[in-house]
């Protein structure tokens, strides 16, 4: 969706309303297609006392595999959508303002970087989520299983003087 500013930008007090759906399932995690379903995205773009601002939210509903024990969950997340737009910028670069110097912004390319930097980096089914068993591959939250701890190899011989 390409939004056009001047309209804002020239006129005080004046807000552009923006309410649509964004396809993001191209975007890839650990090879896994997460946003499968289209992203909610809202909000306004305001002019206040001479600053534009960009304020919304971005509705993601992101499904993917547990990290710990790899069932697959599903999870609403919203994020938040805040930036100062400005003509151009007097030095290089500055992540506080959001550079639109034709007057022309692709939320899209803007919601899909938002979207991506926010996504989590590692997704749980649950904080406490136990995992999967090292030597059976059983999952722990459902059941403990009955597999012997691993022995360290450095003190396998001084287990064998034990045994004897």
């Amino acid at each position: 969706m390409i939004i056009e500013l001047e309209s804002v930008f020239n006129t005080e007090g004046l807000k552009l309303p923006f309410d649509y759906e964004l396809d993001l399932s191209a975007i890839q995690v650990s090879g896994y297609s997460p946003i499968a379903q289209p992203v909610r995205v809202s909000g306004k773009v305001e002019n206040k006392a001479g600053i534009v601002n960009l304020t919304g939210n971005a509705q993601v509903i992101y499904t993917a595999p547990c990290d710990r024990c790899a069932t697959e969950v599903s999870k609403e997340y919203n994020f938040p959508l805040e930036h100062t737009l400005v003509v151009a910028l007097e030095s290089g670069e500055n992540d506080a303002f959001l550079e639109v110097p034709n007057l022309r912004l692709d939320l899209d390319e803007l919601v899909e970087e938002d979207v991506n930097l926010a996504l989590p980096s590692k997704y749980l089914c649950n904080e406490e989520c136990k995992g999967l068993c090292m030597s059976c591959g059983k999952n722990l939250n459902e059941d403990q299983c009955n597999c012997k701890a691993p022995v360290d190899p450095r003190f396998a011989a001084l287990l064998d003087l034990l045994d004897e």
